[in-house]
């Protein structure tokens, strides 16, 4: 029968996104502090690898050429040096927002309400619907226990 209605014009399925909010508790702190940490050992290990693969590519090219001083050796080594610090700054500048976001975690208080990201939902709406009222739902956390849905599901 919901078939009938939506063929016929009467209902429409819409998409929203959902923002999730959690409560800010000890445990949740201790989590994410953790997954950041995880993150910046990550990263860490990203930059030794890129240092690791940039010498060995340098040393293939000095190696394979008969004369390793030649401008055309020299070029591409610079060539590999440049791009190994485009990606050094990258991870740089990643690693400094993951330790940016430690430094804000400290200083959130507990039973405060934090953004966390959003979800997709589909939802039914019709004529006479208050679209707007539709659209601002917002889903709450607790220790990744739903705690509250707000808003019109």
């Amino acid at each position: 029968m919901e078939e009938n209605n939506v063929s016929n014009g009467t209902q429409l399925l819409l998409k929203r996104n959902i923002p999730i909010k959690v409560v800010v508790t000890p445990l949740w702190k201790k989590e994410m502090q953790e997954q950041l940490e995880r993150q910046i050992e990550a990263t860490d290990a990203q930059m030794q690898q890129l240092e690791f693969q940039g010498k060995r590519a340098i040393a293939e090219l000095e190696k394979q050429s008969p004369n390793p001083n030649s401008p055309q050796v020299l070029q591409q080594v610079e060539a590999v040096k440049s791009r190994v610090n485009e990606q050094k700054i990258r991870l740089l500048d990643q690693k400094n927002q993951l330790l940016q976001q430690i430094n804000q975690l400290t200083t959130l208080e507990l039973n405060q309400e934090v953004l966390q990201g959003n979800v997709e939902s589909f939802f039914r709406v019709q004529k006479g619907d208050n679209l707007i009222q539709k659209m601002q739902v917002e889903i709450l956390l607790e220790d990744g226990v739903i705690k509250e849905i707000r808003g019109n599901p």
